[in-house]
């Protein structure tokens, strides 16, 4: 019962204030649609306020023994300068300078050695950018963040409890804003919520990699979901001469929902797709260095299949894109 009470709490306490705040319906934060936007008009984006009210609610439960301390401060700290960016959106420079910071500061307090200390960083940055790239259809990030840190979770409990139980404090925050957030979503999750994800997503995949508790490879199996989709877009983008900082409509996700799928339809199927990276990832990790390869490679061709598959079918739905 304990592994699975602060979850519980945060969802609850989570659940509660997106309760209490709609019934308001006036002062909000709210996203409104631009060239990126596969929604119309204006939307909340107040979950991940909630969300860290919620984790906020299951602290007494926690203990952040295993957390390095600057990772905690760097993660308060993006909450802060994201939700700014929610109230009043800020210029690219600064937000991806205030990103680069934090994953400075998460590297230094990781202990990562000077070596690969600008890799690391960047990667940080990356997985923290990617996740709000990602943030773009009804339940797709909230649900990545269920799943994600419900991993983390289950593959920490038998090694660091103290970890597990705040992955799953995480994940129970989410679970409470999916409530809300569900085809046909009622509020959206924020930078607020977004970027700070897509931290923790990143630097404990690295601290759990550091203890020992997962190889290197697990993290990025079980956001691979995320990564691959973010990833591959940028690279077709800057191939193409775009500019990768302007607002866009070109992930794969984002193009299924304009070739005719319905966001349940998408949510359901990225659901099920994260889901069995997941417990590949948890499976495969115990195994013998060549089952663990083999399973990367097994996922490596089912996306490779899938980007196929999505490219013939979207633009075959839409004959004029480039």
């Amino acid at each position: 019962m304990s592994f699975a009470l602060p979850g519980l709490i945060a969802a609850a306490a989570t659940l509660a204030i997106l309760f209490l705040w709609l019934r308001r319906a006036a002062g909000m934060p709210l996203d409104h649609a631009n060239d990126r936007s596969l929604h119309v008009g204006a939307m909340p984006r107040i979950g991940g306020i909630a969300m860290a009210g919620g984790i906020v609610a299951a602290l007494p439960l926690l203990s952040f023994q295993h957390v390095p301390m600057p990772i905690l401060a760097a993660a308060s700290g993006l909450f802060i300068f994201s939700l700014a960016d929610d109230l009043r959106p800020l210029p690219v420079v600064p937000r991806l300078l205030g990103q680069l910071l934090a994953a400075g500061v998460a590297v230094w307090g990781l202990g990562i050695p000077w070596a690969v200390a600008l890799p690391a960083m960047l990667a940080l940055a990356w997985m923290t950018n990617l996740y709000n790239f990602m943030d773009g259809a009804d339940g797709l990030a909230g649900g990545m963040a269920v799943i994600g840190f419900g991993a983390y979770s289950l593959a920490a409990w038998a090694h660091t409890p103290e970890l597990s139980m705040t992955c799953m404090a995480i994940a129970g925050a989410a679970i409470g804003f999916l409530a809300f957030n569900f085809p046909p979503a009622k509020v959206f999750m924020g930078d607020a919520g977004s970027i700070p994800l897509g931290f923790l997503a990143g630097t404990l995949g690295i601290l759990g990699w550091r203890e020992g508790i997962w190889p290197a490879w697990f993290p990025i199996l079980v956001f691979s979901p995320f990564i691959v989709d973010a990833t591959v877009t940028l690279w077709r983008r800057l191939l193409r001469g775009e500019r990768v900082w302007q607002a866009h409509r070109e992930h794969a996700y984002q193009r299924l929902i304009l070739a005719g799928w319905t966001h349940r339809r998408l949510v359901l199927a990225a659901w099920v797709l994260m889901a069995a990276a997941a417990v590949t990832a948890l499976f495969a990790r115990s195994a013998s260095s060549a089952l663990q390869a083999g399973a990367l490679f097994v996922w490596l061709a089912i996306y490779m299949g899938a980007w196929i598959v999505i490219e013939r079918r979207t633009t075959n739905r839409n004959p004029g894109r480039a």
